[in-house]
């Protein structure tokens, strides 16, 4: 029988009301990977509310105590037990290779690990008053309901990226997750926040409702630019702050004293790791001319689903048809499968170039001047990640700092990872915000008057 992931609400795990349900299939066989029930408006409310009730509560927990908990969270992980549920979970949605799954147990865990430390940051501030005889205390105070909305490539990674720091901060969780993973996010929501699973039909509607809820005071989204930006619209409605962390489209700017093989290796690996379907995978390569060849390599790769796999064909063509030229690929799919491509001379204007393909396909554009690989890294909506590929310090400071992107990454894949800062873009199709301390509290200045206060003129 195929395994049923129910909701978690209160502290128990339950159907659906009206115990609905919907499948969840294998995008390669096809197979039934398992049921989830199906939110309805009402259990979307239960959750909420039940998490404003645990958050009367849970705001007054100690700062250690909110550690300790993430400590255990993470040990709880890193168990065998969960790295064969996540490895299964994964696998079984989302047709994820070992080694994939293997890397997102390892992210769980550490993302874990990395937020316990936040803690120093919450412990606020205390300094004299402007006024003679008083004092000012800067709190930090969570913001109450936040509710998080993960994607499906990186399985629980995000999903815990979605609640973590939210929860150090003092605040409870509302996640919601993908309609296609719900069974590998539920693995973490087990006793720590409240849980839902959504069908897709039922998303959009009940996505903005949630949103609109008076108890929810935070949202925070990771997924694509499009969907992004409607939630950035239906939480403006009720001006409700955002972290929206949205796609990308990674340039890796190669210049001609670089060091080619390492270059070339990074980039491949930036491109395909999980066929391409990570935001900070490596999308554009802007090479000087003299060394754009050696950047060329072959690969096999897959991607998610067979209309995530025509789309990227059907970009692929189109740029073929304005004039780029097709160095490794076939321009077809075999169902959702994908054979990687790279293609040379794609240019700004060209769907290939403006859009996150999400797929194991890798442009390359070829100029001549430092100025021009600036111009070219920067001629796209995204700014997630980047690279720069050179041995001269100066050529460093030259093209990196002028590269509009959240990380830009020195003679380094743009799929990077660094501890205790969180991935972020610099606006743009990239989203803003980011998964830390300044976004999920505010600030509460408390200012003590002396008794002895004069007030001149009136009294």
């Amino acid at each position: 029988m195929a395994p049923f992931t129910p909701l978690f609400i209160d502290g128990a795990s339950v159907p659906a009301h009206g115990d609905a349900t919907y499948e969840v299939r294998n995008p390669l066989t096809g197979d039934l990977a398992g049921t989830a029930a199906a939110a309805s408006y009402e259990d979307c409310v239960a959750a909420i509310e039940a998490a404003q009730r645990a958050f009367k509560s849970w705001k007054k927990t100690t700062l250690d105590a909110r550690r300790d908990i993430m400590g255990k969270a993470a040990d709880l992980l890193a168990t065998d037990k969960y790295k064969a549920k996540i490895a299964i979970a994964l696998k079984e949605e989302v047709a994820a290779t070992p080694i994939w799954g293997y890397a997102c147990w390892l992210a769980s865990q550490g993302d874990i690990r990395n937020v316990a430390p936040m803690v120093e940051r919450l412990r606020g501030e205390y300094f004299p008053s402007s006024t003679a005889g008083g004092h000012v205390q800067i709190r930090r105070k969570p913001w109450g309901v936040v509710f998080g909305i993960a994607p499906w490539n990186a399985g629980p990674a995000l999903a815990i990226r979605a609640v973590a720091c939210a929860i150090l901060c003092g605040n409870t969780v509302v996640l919601k997750a993908s309609e296609v993973t719900p069974r590998t996010h539920a693995v973490v929501a087990e006793g720590v926040l409240n849980y839902l699973s959504i069908s897709r039909e039922a998303s959009p509607e009940l996505v903005a409702k949630i949103i609109a809820h008076p108890l929810v005071r935070h949202v925070n989204f990771t997924g694509s630019d499009r969907v992004g930006k409607i939630i950035a619209v239906e939480a403006a409605k009720s001006l409700k702050p955002c972290v929206l962390e949205l796609g990308g489209k990674a340039p890796a700017v190669v210049l001609d004293d670089a060091d080619l093989e390492s270059a070339a290796k990074a980039i491949i690996w930036a491109s395909m790791i999980n066929s391409g379907q990570v935001c900070q995978s490596t999308e554009r390569v802007i090479v000087q001319r003299g060394v754009a060849e050696a950047l060329t390599s072959k690969m096999l790769s897959a991607v998610f689903s067979e209309p995530a796999a025509e789309s990227i064909v059907n970009m692929i063509k189109e740029a073929h048809g304005e004039g780029a030229v097709v160095l490794l690929g076939d321009m077809a799919r075999q169902g959702a499968l994908v054979q990687p491509h790279i293609v040379k001379d794609v240019k700004p204007g060209m769907k290939l170039w403006e859009r996150e393909t999400f797929g194991p396909v890798v442009v390359v554009a070829e100029v001549d001047t430092l100025e021009e690989a600036v111009e070219m890294a920067n001629a796209s909506e995204y700014s997630l990640t980047s690279a720069v590929w050179t041995q001269d310090i100066d050529r460093i400071e030259a093209v990196a700092p002028e590269i509009q992107a959240g990380f830009t990454n020195i003679n380094g894949p743009t799929f990077h990872r660094e501890s205790m800062i969180s991935l972020h873009g610099f606006g743009g199709a990239s989203g803003y915000g980011r998964f830390d301390v300044d976004a999920f509290t505010e600030k509460h200045v408390l200012v003590t008057h002396s008794r002895d206060r004069q007030y001149p003129g009136v009294f």
